[in-house]
């Protein structure tokens, strides 16, 4: 006689499909005791290592990929991607400091601290647009997000370079001196890039966990058909992935910018693979459909700490930390195969 399905038979398979709670957790926690393991080893190669002035440079070097990375992980849970956020980055900056010239130059120019103010607002209605762009692209064009972002990253990166002329776009010197507090500043012994970061993590934490939207990201990144059955608008959440992720890199610019002043051709080199890989350490699944902020936070500091760490000991070339990032994408990766 064949088992019932509510004969003990089926037991066995039932306790085996099911996660055990502890290892589910222990998991999670994956990227945190990575941390702490490299923050000890680093101090234990280098004294300098566990001082509060290099953490404050660590903080504040991870502040512009992790905030990008806060608005990758919206894409990446809704199962989606950008290529271009890199090459965005430059363009922002670059017309940035475009704009903020010619108004330097105006006949009747506004003061200093306007035109910094305007060249802000810019950066962000650009970010925006870009966003947008990708999204409906992406929804109602019908192309696939790594097609979209691929071209765009060589729009983007072309016309720079066009601005540029090949070579470098520089701030006006009064600007600049008007801008630097943006990156210089600090605020109760904190740079004013690592505050930024916790408030754009603290906001894309309680948007995707604590509202309808972000439970509406996770269900399109689970299962698009489920979600359109559900009468989720998929292609305005989707939209609105990509517009937020523009938002974020234009912050991440806009804190960047009075860094050096400047843009060129070379500019933002590699940031969208930085982002990816905070974005994929920090657990968010590559399929979609899983992933959180807190975590993607501690991917970008655990990759800084390890570029840190090979700036302070020269184990190895610091020009190999881009290899080390792929290879923890790929390794990453590769354990969350048939991971959902």
């Amino acid at each position: 006689m064949q088992p019932t399905p509510n004969t003990p038979a089926t037991e066995p398979s039932l306790r085996k499909a099911a996660p055990r709670p502890s290892l589910a957790r222990l998991k999670g926690a994956g990227p945190v005791l990575a941390l702490i393991l490299l923050c000890i080893a680093g101090g234990l190669l280098n004294p300098d290592f566990a001082t509060f002035d290099n953490l404050m440079n660590v903080l504040t070097r991870t502040a512009f990929i992790g905030i990008i990375a806060v608005g990758m992980t919206f894409v990446v849970v809704s199962g989606g991607i950008d290529l271009s956020v890199g090459s965005m980055a430059a363009l922002i900056a670059g017309a940035m400091i475009v704009a903020m010239n010619a108004l330097a130059a105006g006949a009747h120019p506004p003061g200093p601290l306007a035109i910094v103010l305007l060249g802000i607002g810019l950066a962000l209605a650009a970010g925006a647009a870009s966003g947008v762009v990708h999204g409906l692209l992406i929804t109602h064009g019908r192309i696939e997000p790594f097609i979209v972002t691929l071209g765009t990253l060589g729009i983007f990166r072309a016309v720079l370079t066009w601005l540029s002329d090949g070579g470098a776009l520089t701030l006006d010197f009064n600007l600049s001196e008007t801008y630097s507090p943006v990156y210089y500043q600090n605020l109760l012994g904190v740079p004013v890039p690592v505050w930024i970061f916790a408030l754009v993590a603290i906001a894309g934490a309680v948007i995707l966990n604590r509202t309808a939207y972000g439970q509406h990201v996770q269900a399109i990144g689970s299962n698009e058909q489920v979600a359109r059955y559900a009468a989720i608008r998929v292609g305005r959440a989707k939209v609105l992935t990509y517009l937020l992720l523009g938002i974020c890199v234009a912050v991440a610019t806009i804190l960047y910018v009075p860094r050096l002043g400047s843009a060129t051709p070379t500019t933002g080199i590699l940031w969208e693979l930085e982002a990816i890989a905070a974005v994929v350490v920090g657990g968010t699944s590559l399929r979609g459909g899983a992933g959180s902020v807190a975590g993607t936070v501690v991917g970008a500091i655990l990759l800084s700490v390890i570029g840190n760490i090979l700036n302070l000991t020269s184990i190895i070339s610091v020009h190999l930390n881009p290899a080390v990032q792929g290879v923890v994408i790929i390794t990453v990766a590769y354990l969350q195969r048939g991971r959902r």
